[in-house]
């Protein structure tokens, strides 16, 4: 990490990635106008299960257990059913936390239950403009299929994420939308929102001036009703994404630690605490308070930063009657495939587990079929899958370095 791997970092802390996407297929029920896929991947065949075993083995092989993964794609609920519980079940066996990443047309409750049971962390929908959907015409139209979204994964013991393209079309809304999810944070824990990027096969290509990480940092801090301290934490390099976790009370939300100093000092002493997200706040907010008695000190050091902030927002507690919840917002900002940067691309903390190994989320999109196109042996090297079915000979490609 370098010259970013400040006292405020968190990856090489509490973890050595953000997240690796494991793309179980390329195929999807969607067309979306800011689309990462690439022209021929409608036509690539899903791979066998036992060469996405192998990646899932080579990510913990990478970077260890309690790695984040996304079961991703395409869209993974189009992967036969027995598969994609499988695939889950094997993630969870081996040490790693599976999160699933979809548009939700096929994720039924049902479904989401054995996923669920096998031991799904996360399911993130991807919700927006962007996908075209008859009957929706603004952001908050899109309100009636989210709340659908929410209530099939109410009471499941998972951290449900929302996924929002930043477009020009969508800009002003964002705070609208960020409004919605803090109305919802009972069950809402992540809002993602990314911003657009000339990638894949989408008709929408570079991003107008309006959008930047800043910018949509002032969004998204509108819909909150204050300023949020985007600043306070690291994850990877700061102008791929940043974040920050809040609190929700009465319609907005509060930056849970604005202080970097302080956040420097608690990863410090509490970087080798783990914990599992299906545990729900309150049991890993108690793990975090049995350890403190390992380190007294920040019993009265949390008292002497929280009290103060819980006081100045005490009007918005008693209004709320009390009723809070966590709501963490991430910004994405994806690079043009034509305007990579080695030094982002280097830092990279959210990669794609290939057939080579991982490799950096926007190098890939910029250069998929290099990837998804390569001819897989077996094990015993005696098949061979190939992505295309009408190929009859292996393709040879070049991979870009």
């Amino acid at each position: 990490m370098g010259q970013f791997f400040k006292g405020n970092q968190i990856l090489g802390r509490k973890g050595t990635i953000g997240c690796v996407s494991l793309e179980i297929t390329q195929r999807c029920n969607l067309d979306c106008s800011l689309c990462y896929l690439s022209e021929s991947s409608a036509l690539v065949t899903d791979m066998p299960i036992e060469e996405l075993y192998r990646r899932l083995d080579e990510i913990i092989n990478f970077y260890g257990p309690g790695t984040n993964v996304q079961i991703s794609g395409g869209d993974p609920t189009l992967r036969d059913r027995r598969e994609l519980l499988a695939i889950v079940r094997y993630a969870r066996k081996i040490g790693l936390h599976p999160a699933l990443f979809t548009n939700g047309k096929k994720c039924s409750r049902e479904l989401l239950e054995e996923l669920s049971e096998a031991g799904l962390s996360d399911v993130a929908f991807h919700v927006d403009l962007t996908q075209n959907l008859k009957g929706y015409e603004t952001e908050a139209d899109l309100n009636k299929l989210r709340s659908e979204l929410i209530e099939r994964a109410r009471g499941l013991p998972l951290l449900v994420i929302f996924n929002t393209t930043v477009h020009e079309s969508n800009f002003k809304e964002i705070p609208a939308v960020v409004e919605f999810f803090i109305k919802n944070s009972d069950v809402v824990g992540m809002a993602s929102f990314q911003l657009q990027a000339d990638t894949g096969r989408g008709i929408l290509h570079q991003r107008p001036e309006l959008i930047s990480l800043e910018t949509v940092q002032k969004k998204v801090s509108q819909g909150a009703g204050n300023l949020l301290p985007w600043d306070t934490i690291l994850i990877g390099h700061p102008k791929c994404h940043t974040y920050v976790p809040t609190l929700a009370v009465n319609g907005k939300a509060f930056g849970i630690i604005d202080d970097s100093l302080i956040f420097s000092d608690f990863l410090r002493d509490f970087s080798h605490v783990t914990h599992d997200r299906r545990e729900g706040p309150t049991k890993i907010a108690w793990t975090y308070l049995k350890k403190c008695i390992q380190h007294p000190q920040w019993i009265l050091r949390a008292l002497t930063y929280f009290l103060p902030r819980i006081w100045k927002i005490r009007k918005d507690i008693i209004t709320g009657k009390g009723r809070t919840n966590k709501i963490s917002f991430f910004i994405q900002n994806f690079m043009d495939k034509d305007n990579l940067d080695s030094e982002r691309i280097d830092a990279c903390s959210f990669m794609v587990m290939t057939k080579e190994g991982p490799v950096s989320m926007c190098k890939h999109n910029a250069n998929r079929d290099n990837y998804i196109l390569q001819p897989i042996q077996s094990a015993d090297e005696e098949k061979t899958f190939y992505p295309l079915p009408s190929l009859k000979e292996p393709k040879v490609i070049t991979l870009e370095t």
